[in-house]
């Protein structure tokens, strides 16, 4: 049996006692120093830690139960005929000597001397989540161009956790994170107060989209539905020279592809303010040429002054906007009821107060966000709660009261001769809610009257702040990225920028990373186990008879996956180095904590070369299940066999990892996931490596959770599961870098 111990050796000048740890077990003693020095009062030698007495004990006493545990399960893990004190005293040391170095790292916020006298191109990352974009932005540089960034924002404090570990503590870079809710309306007055004045070269992206997703059940007025609205926002604000919109693919045919259109649309409705008074000039010189037209014109003036007002005085504007119909209403009322009937009528009181409705737009959307809000909180959904939650939210939308409105008058029956004053009504309501490119449209006819086609697709040219191709599908393997992970890119490009279309693959079909190229070598971990690092792996014990066929499917890469036999790295041995091209040298090592309170005692960070990699707990039957189905290959081909057994499950889907091939998308359920030689679920890290997250990206706080719990928290395999593999994204920044001007 091993006897781990610490004790106090011989004080210094300064009366500090160095603790050490020994280690006993029959013919062999080993003793480490651990780093620590404490005076000998405050050393509790019966229960082996150090007093409350000591100010920073329960960071020291973190660290010795840690040192204690991995040298217990080195012990255990190691056939005692390879224990050496080499060996001992260097796996003790490497904790000890990390854990040093990093608290003598002085990191000083200056770009390193290779980067001095390039140009920097700034980026935000907005729903950063982990900071996948993050990630491969800063890994992206083209001639003398390379990325600067600026801030991350997303609503979790994991997120922030994780970033504030990674960017600030660990890479020593200045970046600001906003931790907000994006609708929330002082959100763009922290972010600016954040970005002090600095100039927004890129914003990049993937607002939720959960009820987009082709993966399950669509939800109506799901809370996360209108967040692309407030995104385009900040896009309209900071008016960067690129944005970048990421999202599943089930986007492009939600309803019908209208959500597809309608996002385009406001895309290319946001407008450059410096041009925008060409298109009021021309509008009144068509109000000229249309005199019977006038009120519609007119209409369509009010509405475009929207584009170019402030928040306050949008809100001023929209209610100017319906008192000029509800003025125009009544003056006809008379003409089509009588006093009577003006003051009693259903029909007229809708109008009325759909008129009302409509003046408090601003009231009615908080109530909106409320609802919704409370909604996704009770988990109203598949009940007899949601549709009428549903209806009532129906109800409030503009489009609905305009609707309404529109039916009332058709039931007042009124007398042909009002009619046209009605549909000039009508008309109005209907351009009060037109979107900036349905208000081009709608105006096409006056202007092919006018015969001014050229003169106003030379105005519109010069108005439209961005333009933007069809979005197209990106597929994370033809990236380096081992995973078949599909996701929609929408590439904004500033008028005065190249256009970009796509984003070429890296890799052709054949070259793609496999999923025993990114994970082979970290496969050392057993049921409920966690390691904090690399042990070496024999292929030819582990595959005995197909030895040289695994080999064969190691390949030397290029960072971005191009097979490159002379100067490439293994996909494993660039996860280990890192991609970040060397930027960061005196990055410190690898760490974890578990909060904000943690993060800020550097004493308390869990320094080591591995992180992420535990196992979780199985009981025999999960681990026979998982045996079956990997043996199997498949878990539908495998559920009769599993039935006999006694071993079948109401999971809805096990996916066998298949080695030679890449995986599917990688979710935030470890347990969807068969490792391709274990029956075992997989750890946090190796789904970070079929992300292409460098092994020293560490995921922070929780490692996972459960229940209504995953509405509100985002541990790390949410974190993984959710983001935007690297090296994806690292394409992205590339092609921008490649056209930016």
């Amino acid at each position: 049996m091993i006897n781990v111990k610490f004790y106090l050796d011989k004080a210094d000048k300064s009366k500090r006692s160095p603790i050490h740890l020994v280690i006993r077990q029959k013919d062999v003693q080993v003793k480490v120093a651990t780093g620590e020095k404490i005076l000998k009062k405050d050393w509790d030698n019966k229960n082996q830690k150090v007093k409350e007495t000591e100010y920073t004990h329960k960071s020291i006493n973190k660290f010795l139960q840690f040192l204690k545990q991995e040298t217990e399960k080195y012990f255990d893990s190691v056939p005692h005929t390879l224990f050496t004190d080499k060996k001992v005293k260097q796996l003790i040391s490497s904790l000890v000597n990390s854990r040093k170095e990093n608290a003598d790292v002085k990191i000083v916020n200056e770009d390193p001397y290779e980067l001095q006298g390039k140009v920097k191109t700034t980026f935000v990352d907005l729903f950063a989540g982990a900071g996948g974009f993050s990630e491969g932005f800063l890994q992206a540089e083209h001639g003398n161009r390379y990325y600067d960034f600026l801030l991350g924002s997303d609503i979790n404090e994991n997120c922030e956790l994780t970033h504030l570990a990674r960017y600030n503590y660990q890479l020593g870079m200045d970046a600001e994170f906003l931790r907000q809710d994006i609708t929330e309306p002082d959100f763009l007055d922290n972010l600016f107060k954040k970005l002090k004045g600095k100039q927004v070269d890129v914003v990049c992206g993937g607002p939720p989209c959960q009820s987009f997703s082709l993966a399950g059940r669509r939800k109506k007025f799901d809370r996360k539905d209108d967040l692309f609205a407030h995104y385009l926002n900040v896009i309209r604000v900071l008016r960067p020279k690129y944005f970048v919109m990421e999202n599943v693919k089930g986007i492009l045919t939600k309803e019908g592809g209208k959500i597809k259109e309608m996002i385009l649309q406001e895309i290319k409705s946001i407008i450059d303010l410096k041009e925008f008074p060409q298109l009021i000039h021309f509008l009144a010189k068509l109000k000229k040429i249309e005199k019977e037209k006038s009120f519609t014109l007119d209409c369509y003036n009010l509405r475009l002054q929207f584009e170019s007002a402030s928040e306050k005085e949008l809100e001023k504007l929209r209610e100017s906007y319906i008192q000029v119909i509800e003025n125009k209403f009544r003056l006809l009322t008379p003409k089509i009821a009588d006093y009577k009937t003006s003051k009693t009528d259903i029909n007229i009181n809708t109008i009325r107060h759909g008129f009302n409705l409509l003046k408090r737009s601003k009231e009615l959307a908080y109530v909106r966000k409320k609802v919704i809000l409370e909604k996704a909180h009770s988990d109203l959904d598949n009940d007899f709660f949601s549709e009428k939650f549903d209806l009532f939210l129906t109800a409030i939308e503009s489009d609905s009261i305009i609707e309404q409105i529109h039916d009332s008058f058709k039931r007042l029956k009124p007398a042909k001769q009002h009619q046209n004053e009605i549909e000039e009504i009508i008309s109005a309501l209907e351009i009060y809610n037109y979107s900036f490119e349905e208000c081009i449209q709608g105006l096409m006819p006056f202007v092919l009257n006018a015969k001014s086609e050229i003169e106003f697709e030379g105005i519109l040219a010069q108005i439209r702040l961005y333009n933007i191709d069809q979005p197209f599908v990106a597929l994370a393997s033809n990236y380096g990225v081992p995973q078949n992970r599909e996701r929609v890119l929408f590439i904004g490009c500033r008028k005065d920028q190249k256009l970009i279309k796509t984003v070429p693959p890296t890799v052709d079909p054949k070259e793609k990373v496999t999923v025993f190229e990114a994970l082979y070598d970290l496969d050392f971990v057993g049921n409920d186990e966690e390691k904090f690092g690399y042990e070496q792996i024999d292929l030819k014990s582990k595959y005995n008879g197909s030895t040289e066929k695994m080999k064969s499917l190691i390949k030397k890469r290029h960072i971005d996956g191009k097979p490159d036999d002379k100067k490439g790295l293994t996909y494993a041995d660039w996860s280990k180095k890192g991609r970040l091209n060397g930027r960061f040298a005196n990055a410190k090592n690898p760490f974890y904590v578990r909060n904000f309170e943690e993060l800020e005692n550097q004493l308390s960070h869990m320094v080591a070369p591995l992180h992420n990699h535990k196992t979780s707990k199985q009981n025999d039957d999960v681990i026979k299940r998982l045996e079956v189905i990997l043996t199997e290959g498949d878990y539908d081909e495998a559920k009769v066999k599993l039935k006999k057994l006694g071993l079948d499950s109401e999971k809805r889907n096990y996916n066998v990892l298949k080695p030679d091939s890449q995986s599917p998308t990688v979710m935030t359920i470890a347990d969807d996931y068969i490792h391709y030689s274990n029956p075992r679920a997989l750890t946090v890290r190796e789904m970070a490596r079929l992300q292409s997250f460098d092994d020293s990206f560490v995921f922070q706080g929780k490692r996972s959770t459960g229940g209504n719990k995953r509405k509100f928290e985002v541990p790390q395999f949410t974190l993984v599961g959710n983001a935007v593999p690297p090296l994806m994204a690292r394409a992205v920044a590339l092609e921008i870098l490649k056209n930016i001007d």
